[in-house]
């Protein structure tokens, strides 16, 4: 978790720059504060964790106008042992994180900011890349089946809740927007006959927008993981080129980085 305080009301913000401590926030202190305040709080959803700590720093100190918030949740998933859930053991599920990031302003109300990030997924057909613009340096053959392999950064941005009472009325919303997110995503990617990243990218953000009415826009971020046939008719003749292609190498880079937002109207 990150936290940052800022934004000085105008005649305490000079105060830095004359060596004055008086309006610093000690680091020791926002420590203290998140441990005590997840004690005392239901920390899931992390939207509503951020925005109780987010409105616990204004109310406290009257001379801080924004903080700025962001929670990272890992993946742990109870071991099953012998066929039965083991009452507390569990294992790390992949490096996907569910983030938030939220921006608490003394007007202005909460901003949230959801996402999944590091979500590894990987498809050996049913993918296609044609039709793209060729030019005297484009070396890129066209392609109508290949393996499609990305690291999933997706968001969605919320309409700003006026207050904290606000983010608690319908709270259920959070969880269910993170789940239908990553379904959508994971289904998507699946099913989607895709004739481009950009394209399937696309369709995952409208279906978001309609799963999640409160969402104001929502965003994908999507490396090339390029994995591509190696020719081994060096050796004896062995086929492993078009249909016969069994054996891939992974390509390390440079590879392209594909983005999209998606806002309502």
């Amino acid at each position: 978790m990150k936290l940052c305080l800022g934004e000085l009301v105008p005649n305490k913000a000079l105060r830095y720059t004359e060596a004055d401590n008086s309006v610093v926030v000690a680091t020791d202190s926002v420590k203290n504060t998140i441990y005590i305040k997840a004690k005392g709080n239901p920390v899931n959803p992390p939207e509503l964790f951020a925005s109780i700590l987010g409105t616990h720093f204004l109310d406290t100190y009257p001379h801080i106008n924004v903080a700025h918030i962001t929670v990272a949740v890992h993946r742990w998933t109870r071991m099953a042992i012998d066929g039965e859930p083991h009452p507390h053991s569990f294992l790390r599920d992949g490096q996907e994180t569910r983030n938030v990031e939220a921006f608490v302003r003394r007007e202005g109300g909460i901003a949230l900011k959801s996402s999944i990030a590091g979500l590894t997924v990987l498809k050996s057909t049913g993918s296609a890349f044609h039709g793209f613009v060729r030019d005297e340096f484009t070396t890129l053959q066209e392609t109508w089946d290949r393996i499609l392999s990305t690291d999933v950064d997706c968001g969605w941005t919320w309409e700003t809740f006026p207050t904290l009472a606000a983010v608690q009325d319908g709270v259920a919303r959070f969880d269910k927007a993170w789940e239908d997110a990553r379904n959508i995503t994971l289904k998507t990617f699946a099913q989607d006959d895709s004739a481009s990243v950009q394209n399937t990218m696309y369709k995952m953000c409208c279906q978001i927008l309609d799963a999640a009415p409160e969402v104001a826009s929502t965003s994908y971020s999507l490396p090339n993981k390029h994995y591509f046939e190696i020719d081994l008719s060096w050796h004896e003749g062995t086929k492993n080129t078009g249909k016969d292609a069994e054996v891939y190498a992974p390509q390390w880079g440079p590879n392209g980085l594909i983005k999209c937002v998606v806002a309502r109207d």
